[in-house]
């Protein structure tokens, strides 16, 4: 499964925590799941942050861009609920208001290995699909 990453405004936790999810200790490589710079050949789509109106239309092409069929996770409290930082002029909320969102994982940042339980979930979803 190939993955594209989206920071829509996110403090930078969960990227951290992402980052951990490729060292020796989680090796998420072993479960076939990449990362992908580009979203058209990326099979899911991982949102972390609260989404901004300045990243809003970058999701949506980034969603658009991907071929079908195409999975979003809502990664972390604030692109999972959105309500992290209140509402104001320059923040949407979670990314469900901007795309489908299929997998929710929580936390603050969430830990690599309930970020691993999410994406092996949507591989489950992915391998359904086709």
């Amino acid at each position: 499964m190939h993955v594209r990453h989206l920071d829509a405004g996110s403090c930078n936790a969960c990227d951290f925590e992402m980052g951990a999810m490729s060292n020796p200790v989680y090796d998420l490589h072993r479960y076939g799941i990449h990362f992908d710079a580009s979203p058209r050949h990326a099979d899911l789509l991982m949102v972390t942050g609260t989404v901004t109106r300045n990243l809003e239309q970058a999701l949506r092409m980034a969603y658009e861009a991907m071929p079908e069929p195409r999975l979003v996770m809502a990664c972390g409290a604030c692109a999972a609920g959105g309500e992290t930082y209140g509402s104001s002029y320059a923040i949407v909320g979670a990314a469900d208001k901007v795309v489908p969102v299929d997998l929710y994982v929580p936390g603050c940042p969430p830990r690599p290995s309930a970020m691993m339980a999410g994406l092996l979930a949507a591989a489950d979803m992915l391998a359904e699909k086709l």
